[in-house]
């Protein structure tokens, strides 16, 4: 397909979709001082899934030292889904994003930074900013209801994250 007929069936694939910004947030607290659970964190491994209580595999290839490409391949209902993502980590920072290359949320963006707190401990504040695709945009009410099982559902995931990060670093809350 030569580029002019692409870039036209792109223009008429996004004509015909609906793209709904949904943005939430949530902070999430470690026993852990800020440094620690910032290494951690940017730690990726093949096994990271089954401490997000996920099935499937995690491929990850990085492309430089503070650049990476996350694969993760997830059943849902039966069904295969892989989202490709790449993660840019600023430990000058204690931060990184996370942004879908592939996948039903392309494009969506996330950042994660790491504070720390006064009793030598530190939290996760987080950030997302996630993008639904569809043939008609969510209402007001639809988008706000989505934002706050987004904010639960990645919350659970990293309060099973820190309880790992805690018995991984040998500290408790």
């Amino acid at each position: 397909m030569d580029s002019n007929r692409f870039l036209s069936s792109l223009a008429v694939m996004s004509s015909c979709m609906a793209v709904t910004s949904v943005r939430y947030n949530f902070s999430q607290h470690f026993a852990i001082p800020a440094q620690d659970a910032f290494a951690w964190s940017v730690d990726y491994q093949p096994d990271d899934l089954v401490l997000m209580g996920e099935k499937g595999k995690r491929k990850i290839e990085w492309i430089s030292e503070d650049a990476v490409i996350v694969t993760d391949t997830v059943r849902i209902n039966k069904e295969s889904m892989t989202k490709a993502r790449l993660v840019r980590i600023y430990p000058e920072r204690l931060s990184w994003t996370n942004t879908h290359l592939s996948g039903p949320n392309k494009h969506s963006q996330f950042l994660y930074e790491i504070l720390p707190d006064d009793k030598g401990g530190s939290r996760l504040n987080f950030t997302g900013l996630q993008l639904n695709y569809g043939r008609k945009k969510a209402t007001k009410a639809e988008t706000v209801r989505l934002a706050r099982e987004y904010a639960v559902a990645d919350s659970e995931t990293w309060v099973r994250l820190a309880a790992a990060m805690e018995n991984d670093l040998g500290h408790r809350s």
